[in-house]
C-alpha cells in the first residue's frame, strides 16, 4: 500500500505562502489521484484541492485562486501551493491518494497530516 508523508507545513502571517509536499513511497500514485484535504478544530475533514492522474484540478470554493494543487511523478510528490493565508486557512492538512475523483467520499490514503497555522 502507497505511504503518504507530507511536509512544509508552519505557522505563517496572514498574506503569507506556504508550500506543502506530499511524498509517495511508490511510483504508483501516477495512476492515482491525489487530494488535499484540511482539518480545523472542532470540524470536520473537507477537500482543499484535488488533481487526477490526467492532471485536471478540482478546488474549494474558499481556495479558488489563493491554492494551486499540482503533482510531479518523477518524485512521486504531490504539492499544495498556498498563497494570501487567511486565518481561517488554519488546520490540520492532509495529503490523499485514491483511484477515484469522488472527493467527498473519505476513502484511500492518507498521510499524518501537517499543521499549517496562519497568525499575526
Amino acid at each position: 500500500q502507497v505511504q503518504l508523508v507530507e511536509s512544509g507545513g508552519g505557522l505563517v502571517q496572514p498574506g503569507g505562502s506556504l508550500r506543502l509536499s506530499c511524498a509517495a513511497s511508490e511510483s504508483i500514485i501516477s495512476l492515482l489521484s491525489m487530494g488535499w484535504y484540511r482539518q480545523a478544530p472542532g470540524k470536520q475533514r473537507e477537500l482543499v484541492a484535488g488533481i487526477n492522474r490526467d492532471y485536471k484540478t478540482h478546488y474549494a470554493d474558499s481556495v479558488q485562486g489563493r491554492f494551486t494543487i499540482s503533482r510531479d511523478n518523477t518524485k512521486s510528490t504531490a504539492y499544495l501551493q498556498m498563497n494570501s493565508l487567511k486565518p481561517e486557512d488554519t488546520a490540520i492538512y492532509f495529503c490523499n491518494s485514491r483511484l477515484s475523483t469522488n472527493w467527498d467520499q473519505e476513502i484511500g490514503t492518507w498521510g499524518q497530516g501537517t499543521q499549517v497555522t496562519v497568525s499575526s
